[in-house]
């Protein structure tokens, strides 16, 4: 456990609380966060939250939300979390109360204007049915932050305007209350800590042009899911979107569509333990002129990693995660609490 002033660099992620985790978001943001635990286990304290109150912006099953919080825990352990590592932290967003307080102490301290303009409101609100909670979250999502002292956040695309958000609010209220937050690390400093230029990200197998793999797609077809049935994975691969070149190489400009499954195959083999890289893999089937043939072996490895992955999901020790969660939720409202108290002590609540 840690104070305000962390006496090592905190690390902080989390994915949304459903069960829709694909293998954009596991290949993405958990594995490489768990990997980074196993290579250097003492040098960081790593936060892996489930953002479970973020849940509510978008229309949801909420009799199956509380299961899918726990689904997350189950998917992190699965892919190799050590619980026992006591610099690791899992915990649930809800279960931290000073998450809701903070944001609302955020909220009077943040412009309308500068809410107005964050893109992926635009985005998702221009379909209409917006909630204020969909408007609001970059506030929460910076309370997230804050509270404790994060200065790594890793961060997609889509993410990096409330990044810069959390860090305007931040040094605003610094501004006016003296030293209340540890400000995280910019965008780039973020991207170089990460490594994203070395990142491998995953696209949508039916749009790999202008499309990453996301939970939203509503056919389906495009994303594989961490709970899909194998042989109904290995038929989505199948019928993954290619081109008329007529011969397999990694050139994603030209190419999307392959370059895709060459970066997929990459990441189920490393998965499988193999030290294999992207230029390899490349290598390894460059020329080949059936396509049919390539993602055929694209889709048996695809197959086969859901199965190992959906084995090993199944024989995951409950009680130990729910220990965890328990011990974890427990020493995290000690630290949010401690920011909490001392933003109010700033803002006139508390003497």
């Amino acid at each position: 456990m840690y104070t305000m002033k962390p006496s090592k660099p905190v690390i902080l992620t989390g994915v949304r609380a459903n069960n829709n985790i694909h293998i954009g978001n596991y290949f993405g943001a958990i594995l490489p966060i768990i990997n980074m635990t196993k290579r250097r286990p003492d040098e960081y304290d790593i936060n892996l939250f489930i953002p479970d109150l973020h849940s509510f912006t978008t229309p949801i099953d909420h009799s199956k939300l509380y299961d899918s919080t726990l689904n997350n825990a189950r998917v992190y352990t699965a892919a190799g979390l050590p619980l026992d590592n006591p610099s690791i932290h899992l915990y649930r967003q809800s279960h931290v109360p000073a998450h809701s307080e903070l944001a609302w102490i955020l909220d009077c301290f943040t412009g309308f204007g500068e809410m107005s303009r964050m893109t992926q409101f635009k985005d998702k609100g221009s379909k209409g049915d917006a909630s204020v909670g969909l408007f609001n979250y970059p506030v929460l999502m910076a309370a997230d932050i804050l509270l404790y002292g994060a200065t790594y956040v890793p961060v997609g695309d889509d993410q990096t305007q409330h990044l810069e958000l959390t860090r305007d609010i931040a040094e605003r209220m610094n501004r006016k209350f003296g030293d209340l937050f540890i400000v995280p690390k910019p965008v780039i400093q973020q991207h170089q800590f990460f490594g994203k230029d070395q990142g491998l990200r995953i696209k949508d197998l039916v749009n790999p042009a202008t499309k990453k793999m996301s939970k939203s797609d509503e056919s389906g077809k495009g994303v594989i899911f961490l709970s899909d049935d194998p042989k109904s994975a290995h038929k989505k691969i199948m019928g993954a979107t290619t081109d008329s070149i007529g011969k397999v190489q990694y050139d994603k400009e030209n190419q999307p569509g392959i370059s895709n499954l060459l970066e997929i195959l990459t990441l189920v083999r490393q998965d499988a333990g193999r030290e294999v890289t992207l230029e390899q893999t490349a290598n390894e089937y460059f020329g080949m002129d059936r396509y049919g043939d390539f993602k055929r072996i694209v889709a048996d490895e695809v197959a086969e990693f859901l199965e190992n992955f959906q084995n090993r999901l199944a024989a995951v020790d409950e009680r130990a995660i729910e220990e965890k969660l328990a011990s974890s939720e427990k020493d995290m409202n000690v630290v949010a609490n401690e920011t909490l108290y001392r933003v109010q002590k700033a803002v006139g609540l508390r003497k």
